[in-house]
């Protein structure tokens, strides 16, 4: 199965809809329209450096995504990147589609001049951090969610 991985196009919108539902699935998140209208809104956003890749196969089912931010590293006085959503449909783990996204994400990278791409997973994803131990390197920050109320 030949894999490219691509920007999110406005044809793509249902299929991301299933897999962005089933990436809310998975981490027990709730989804509704309202958040898959903001989140579509967002990557279409000229003005919003968040963005969002796909990989397809050439009949242009959508196997999996990844959603991707700038975000300013103040100690650092430079813009990283910051990976905030990664799925691949169940179907097609292990087919070297997680492989891609990850070689399509090192090179947005590289041609927006981040140093590094951070991102965060459960405690308990262990397929996902098995593979994220073979393309990153684990950092020592403890990630903390205070509630604003």
């Amino acid at each position: 199965m030949d894999i490219t991985v691509e920007p999110l196009t406005e044809d793509d919108r249902s299929q991301w809809q299933q897999l962005y539902r089933a990436y809310a699935d998975f981490y027990e998140m709730p989804m509704d329209q309202q958040i898959l209208d903001r989140v579509w809104g967002w990557i279409f956003d000229q003005g919003n450096a968040f963005y969002c890749q796909v990989a397809k196969t050439d009949s242009g089912l959508l196997l999996g995504l990844m959603h991707f931010r700038a975000m300013p590293s103040p100690l650092r006085g430079a813009t990283v990147g910051f990976l905030d959503d990664l799925y691949v449909s169940p179907e097609h783990r292990g087919s070297g589609v997680v492989d891609a996204l990850f070689a399509a994400l090192q090179q947005q990278a590289d041609d927006r001049g981040w140093p590094f791409v951070r991102w965060i997973t459960a405690d308990d994803n262990y397929r996902g951090r098995g593979v994220y131990d073979k393309v990153a390197n684990k950092t020592q920050w403890v990630t903390y969610q205070m509630a604003v109320e």
